[in-house]
């Protein structure tokens, strides 16, 4: 029995106009569901760096890979499944509190390491980075309270250099 589960991807690519497209397709064209997707240029501004999340089995990642690798400006692709990596991700919420809520919310935020980032006299805006685990279990303490509005970038990962854990973990 094949085992379906969250697997993250790190691919560097040429910073060249339509290459997202093609990544992009290349997993919807398999029936494959992005979980995250995130891109960014490198420390080198030739390059991007992907990070993709998707749900699959070992054979179909493997498949992807290999895909991936066929498309004419990657550089790079690392499966993380295999080996030791960082992540987080951003979420912002604004969330509606009463007055008498207030205190309750913050304490929350201060719990969780959170910024609030703006206020008004209906809700709190709120920012918090960790990684995609905690902040799911963060949207659903804070969604008795209201949620209004909310927003994530998606996971952001690197490889370890090293094979010890950090403080985060």
């Amino acid at each position: 029995m094949t085992t379906i589960k969250r697997q993250t991807l790190s691919v560097l690519v040429e910073n060249r106009s339509g290459v997202l497209a093609r990544v992009a397709g290349l997993f919807s064209g398999r029936g494959f569901n992005i979980a995250s997707l995130t891109v960014g240029e490198t420390e080198d501004p030739e390059l991007s760096r992907m990070t993709i999340v998707v749900e699959a089995d070992h054979r179909m990642l493997e498949q992807v890979v290999k895909q991936l690798r066929k498309i004419i400006e990657t550089v790079k692709v690392e499966d993380f499944s295999c080996r030791p990596f960082v992540s987080s991700e951003l979420l912002m919420v604004k969330v509606a509190a009463t007055a008498s809520q207030r205190s309750e919310v913050m304490d929350l935020v201060n719990i969780f390491n959170g910024k609030v980032v703006d206020i008004d006299t209906a809700s709190l805006t709120i920012r918090f980075v960790g990684e995609t685990v905690l902040l799911d279990d963060l949207v659903e303490v804070l969604r008795p309270y209201g949620l209004k509005e909310l927003a994530r970038t998606g996971t952001v990962a690197m490889a370890r250099e090293s094979k010890t854990r950090s403080a985060g973990e």
